[in-house]
């Protein structure tokens, strides 16, 4: 479903460092509280970087006020997906880093239907924050660097898979990934952007 920390897809998620693996989340008030906006902002942000950010940091991303976004970071506290960073060295300020680089959303199929429209909306809420990435690129890129104006791309391609099929093809597209992830790319070269990439893989007959 969703991987904070660079890449997201339902039921399997990007490898996370050994030490921190990532979290399955099935309890749909922990759903619930991720389906916002904000909170997706804030958590994909926190996922995608070692050292951790503010209140005042995550506010830049999340569009909100500081005093705002403080209460999205307790209610993601409050339910295990973030904590506290080690401080930088002021008391006064209170740095905040993802439990996970990134976590799994799983009803589970025997789920009831509590969890399975919690686990929807939340779902959605992915699906509308990636829609609108894609529609301001292409509302942006006529004034991009030529370069970017050409590497920029959106397809859609119909496949004829088995499940078999479609596990491995999911497993070789996030291992094409992985040497890219903002959070572990620590030197990258001059001229590297955030990219977000949306791998969607669903039956479609």
């Amino acid at each position: 479903m969703a991987d904070a920390g660079g890449g997201r897809d339902h039921g399997g998620m990007s490898e996370a460092p050994p030490e921190r693996q990532r979290v399955t989340i099935s309890d749909p008030q922990v759903m619930r509280a991720l389906a916002h906006p904000a909170r997706l902002a804030i958590m994909e942000h926190l996922a995608s970087i070692e050292s951790g950010a503010t209140a005042t940091e995550c506010a830049e991303i999340a569009g909100l006020s500081p005093s705002a976004t403080s209460y999205h970071l307790r209610e993601l506290a409050k339910f295990g997906l973030i904590e506290q960073a080690p401080s930088r060295g002021d008391a006064r300020e209170r740095v905040w880093r993802a439990f996970s680089p990134s976590y799994n959303v799983e009803a589970g199929q025997e789920a009831g239907s509590e969890a399975r429209a919690a686990e929807l909306a939340l779902v959605e809420a992915h699906l509308a924050r990636d829609a609108q990435r894609t529609r301001e690129w292409f509302r942006r890129m006529a004034g991009e660097p030529t370069e970017w104006y050409r590497a920029g791309a959106f397809s859609d391609t119909v496949l004829l898979l088995t499940a078999e099929e479609l596990s491995a093809l999911n497993e070789a597209v996030q291992d094409l990934l992985a040497p890219y992830r903002r959070r572990l790319r620590t030197d990258p070269p001059a001229g590297a952007r955030s990219v977000a990439i949306q791998y969607r893989s669903v039956p479609v007959d």
